[in-house]
């Protein structure tokens, strides 16, 4: 099942279970049951990957980056270094998203080399934390140690250090580094 494993760091941990069909893993990186890492994909060092998570091709990892259960992540989306993302995270990556199976459709999904009208980008910058079961919207940046909480549908920017929640989520305060609420937004 994993055809690159002897060309991955020896201190690196792939369950026998898993897929993993890229070759740019970092050290001490562990990557548990049920996981799918399609090639092309990026993952920093010191990575925990839970079980059950997908990953497309064109995905970036930081470094120290922790992805619960249940989470698919596509083409599209950067996460920094020192980010936690919360069991059953969504991510979309589609503006405008229909079935490619539609006949239709084909030119968009298959023969359209520009994807910029319709496909968008997700940055999770460095050691913010996604919640449990929220919801990011393409397009997106969540900043430098902000907050999203649990449940939360971002559908606009967050701030560094900004903490988020609801439907749509919403300013609800400030955190420090280590996600303590604080009064005043810290500087980075």
């Amino acid at each position: 099942m994993n055809n690159y494993r002897l060309s991955l760091p020896e201190n690196t941990y792939i369950h026998p279970q898993a897929i993993v069909e890229t070759k740019e893993i970092g050290d001490r990186t562990k990557i548990w049951a049920f996981v799918h890492i399609l090639p092309e994909v990026k993952i920093g060092e010191d990575c925990n990957i839970c079980d059950h998570v997908f990953i497309e091709s064109g995905v970036e990892i930081g470094q120290g980056v922790t992805i619960k259960t249940h989470v698919s992540l596509w083409k599209g989306i950067k996460i920094e270094d020192y980010c936690f993302i919360g069991p059953n995270v969504a991510f979309t990556n589609d503006i405008y998203p229909r079935s490619h199976r539609n006949p239709d459709l084909q030119k968009r999904y298959f023969e359209d080399e520009d994807e910029s009208w319709y496909r968008g980008t997700i940055l999770i910058c460095e050691g913010a934390s996604l919640g449990a079961n929220a919801t990011i919207l393409c397009g997106l940046t969540v900043g430098t140690y902000a907050m999203v909480a649990a449940g939360a549908v971002v559908t606009k920017d967050v701030q560094p250090f900004e903490l988020v929640g609801g439907v749509p989520a919403r300013h609800m305060g400030w955190v420090d580094k280590e996600g303590r609420k604080v009064e005043l937004q810290p500087t980075v």
